[in-house]
């Protein structure tokens, strides 16, 4: 993977046509921030009249805009000595230009044309400096890369019947399409309109988007009118539907999995450079949330199209990197007078879109297939099922965090935002103790009738015969009673019975469902984090009678967790043992901060109090953690709890560890330095870390199952 210096370069107004500047080098597999020209002053005098009558000659819009940045002595040698950092480590340098709220005025100028002011070579076209915008988003939602063979696009073009009345040229659905299929290549497409009698409506865009792409590729008239973006969509009729883009924009926001690439071929859809620009499409949809946005700063040529495309994709393909796939095709067109008009806003930090799943920086294949199948014939493996699981269910616990930090004005440190032990401690001490638990159930609740509501009973949507099941039904009950300590068998949770309809759903629906390719397995032993009974019920549907048992982390709980401890675990009546608690008894629930922490202050005692099979089982056994993320609590606690010095220095007798680690943006940044850091985390234990989803990796274990299964 290619290391990258990264330079930020942020404008802010100081008076009249000055601009302050501070510029912050990073340089390849390194945290600290380097201020150039620290303790000096920055500044910039940018005319934006003089340079607005210049673009009709690029080259000196171009060198006029480069004299305007770098005429400060300063500023000159700051990126004169980011241009040397990068050369010397052999680094291209990646410069993300953010223009602050001050500064809006700036977002209507054509930096795109900038040329280097050192050697006056067009500064955008060189796959040695990748330029992009950068906008800041309320989204904080964590952008999840996807591995490459599973990307989709989505191709939508827009020709409203009645263009000519409104002196505007009929848009070529035909080679439009086509022009997006050469571009994208081997990539999966759906097109939009599929068939004549298909309109290329809002709805029917947000209908197909809610699907599910990766990529969306749109070609309609864009415009910008007292001072709206509009771009020009289809009523159901096929004619003109002029929709401002902040309506499409809001309709994409509200997806659960929003494109992580939109490319705008209209015209205008990066601004008309008339002071409005922020107001235009693309770059409402990168403040919406939409990791990258291509748009077009202006009404680009067809010839540039059909050139700058088709490259820019194949150039994507190779590595997933978005800024230096569009250096590329920008110099494909350098000599054209519009090859600036391509504009790139990204919030990527890693600049990726996908990655490439596998044991490895870089996917590599996996040595010990062998002895993981091994221990599968031999019920040796143990699965320790994390969050990742559910996140086609309701989302991940990182979401649901960020969401509650923005809801409940969390004011600590910005990077625990996406913590939800952190955020749910908060909570607990502003409003109740109970209010996380319960918040929790009802937030889900919701996801699970949003995603899922047309398969899932009115009773429980409603909840109406489901409330005598919710052990929080009854305000005056006592929260934390076990429904089993009169006697009785539990009682399923309201949200416990949707996850489980869900599960049998996804199941039905995809054979590569992940908790059915584990149910399929014959282990003796699952190990959860989570607090549902998914696992159980996808057992039962293989003819498996599991029992599920409960982990006495506190006092209370002893009489709840001695329910099925004493069963003694086989493939077909395994045991699934819930560490960190299951919705029917809600004082187990691992949840907030103090909650882990109380967890691990008392492992001594609790590892006497587990079950003796499962503490052979985690000492022994194939361990294949799957479903975490390196920030997981669950997963640092589990392993600080359940992996004792003991186990440590015992010789496994099976693979010990395989580890499947979500690939978020920021690990996808510098995945070796993650991975050295891990390496120091387990210190001197033995294992495997597959970058990828953990359904990915589940997709691969069941196919090799397969040909040693028969």
């Amino acid at each position: 993977m290619t290391d990258f210096a990264d330079l930020e370069i942020s404008l802010h107004r100081r008076d009249g046509n000055t601009y302050n500047i501070e510029m912050r080098l990073t340089q390849p597999n390194s945290d600290a921030d380097i201020r150039l020209g620290q303790g000096q002053s920055l500044t910039a005098q940018i005319d934006l009249v003089t340079l607005q009558d210049l673009i009709i000659t690029p080259d000196e819009y171009g060198d006029e805009l480069a004299k305007s940045l770098f005429a400060d002595p300063n500023v000159l040698a700051a990126w004169a000595q980011a241009r040397a950092t990068a050369q010397s480590l052999q680094a291209p340098l990646r410069v993300r230009l953010l223009v602050g709220p001050s500064a809006g005025e700036l977002n209507s100028l054509y930096w795109e044309a900038l040329r280097d002011p050192q050697d006056k070579s067009q500064l955008t076209t060189s796959e040695n400096v990748l330029f992009s915008r950068y906008l800041s988003s309320n989204d904080w939602r964590p952008v999840k890369l996807r591995p490459k063979g599973d990307l989709k696009a989505l191709v939508f073009i827009s020709n409203p019947s009645d263009l000519a009345s409104y002196k505007l040229a009929a848009v070529d659905v035909a080679g439009e399409m086509a022009r997006a299929h050469e571009a994208l290549g081997n990539i999966p497409i759906t097109d939009l309109p599929a068939k004549p009698d298909e309109k290329a409506t809002l709805n029917n865009l947000a209908a197909r988007l809610r699907d599910g792409y990766d990529i969306l590729y749109l070609a309609a008239h864009g415009t910008v009118a007292t001072g709206e973006a509009v771009i020009w969509l289809q009523d159901e009729e096929g004619k003109s539907a002029r929709t401002p883009a902040s309506q499409v924009v809001t309709r994409i926001r509200e997806m659960m999995n929003p494109p992580r690439l939109v490319v705008l071929a209209s015209c205008q859809s990066a601004g008309k450079g008339n002071g409005n620009a922020l107001q235009a499409f693309g770059p409402q949809l990168a403040q919406g949330g939409i990791p990258a946005v291509i748009a077009m700063q202006g009404n680009i040529s067809m010839d540039s199209v059909k050139k700058f495309m088709p490259v820019f994709f194949g150039e994507l393909q190779k590595d997933g990197q978005i800024d230096r796939a569009l250096a590329v095709s920008r110099g494909t067109v350098r000599t054209a007078h519009d090859f600036w008009m391509p504009v790139l806003f990204m919030r990527l930090k890693s600049g990726k879109i996908w990655y490439v799943p596998g044991f490895g920086a870089e996917g590599g294949g996996f040595e010990k297939w062998p002895a993981l199948l091994n221990a599968v014939q031999r019920q040796a493996v143990v699965p320790v099922i994390g969050p990742g699981l559910l996140n086609a269910y309701y989302g991940s616990f990182g979401e649901i965090a960020n969401k509650w930090a923005e809801e409940y004005a969390y004011p600590l440190s910005p990077h625990q935002k996406n913590m939800l032990p952190q955020v749910a401690q908060y909570l607990s001490v502003q409003q109740t103790s109970r209010f996380p638990y319960e918040t929790l159930e009802t937030y889900i609740q919701k996801q699970l009738v949003e995603r899922y509501g047309s398969i899932l009973p009115d009773d429980l949507k409603g909840g109406g015969a489901s409330a005598a099941a919710d052990p929080f039904a009854d305000p005056f009950a006592d929260p934390f009673a076990d429904p089993a300590a009169a006697g009785g068998a539990p009682k399923i949770s309201a949200v416990d019975q949707m996850l489980i309809k869900v599960g049998q759903h996804l199941r039905t629906k995809d054979p590569n469902e992940q908790h059915r390719i584990l149910a399929k397995l014959p282990l003796q032993i699952y190990i959860s984090t989570n607090f549902d009974t998914i696992m159980e019920d996808a057992l039962k549907a293989e003819g498996k009678q599991p029992v599920s048992v409960i982990c006495p982390w506190k006092e209370s709980l002893k009489e709840a967790a001695m329910v099925g401890a004493d069963t003694m675990p086989t493939a077909d009546k395994p045991m699934v043992y819930h560490l960190f608690g299951r919705w029917d008894v809600p004082e187990s629930l691992v949840l907030t901060q103090d909650d882990y922490f109380d967890f691990i202050s008392g492992k001594a005692k609790l590892y006497q109090l587990i079950p003796a099979r499962v503490r052979a089982a985690v000492a022994n056994g194939a361990l294949l953690l799957t479903g975490f993320s390196m920030n997981d609590w669950s997963f640092r606690v589990f392993y600080r709890a359940m992996i004792d010095e003991d186990v440590r220095k015992r010789p496994p007798a099976f693979p010990r560890f395989g580890i499947q680690l979500a690939l978020d943006e920021q690990s996808a940044m510098q995945p070796e330095r993650a991975r050295k850091y891990l390496e120091k985390y387990f210190g001197a234990d033995k294992f495997e870390i597959y970058w990828g989803d953990s359904a990915d990796f589940l997709k691969d274990l069941s196919a090799e199952w397969a040909k040693v299964a028969k």
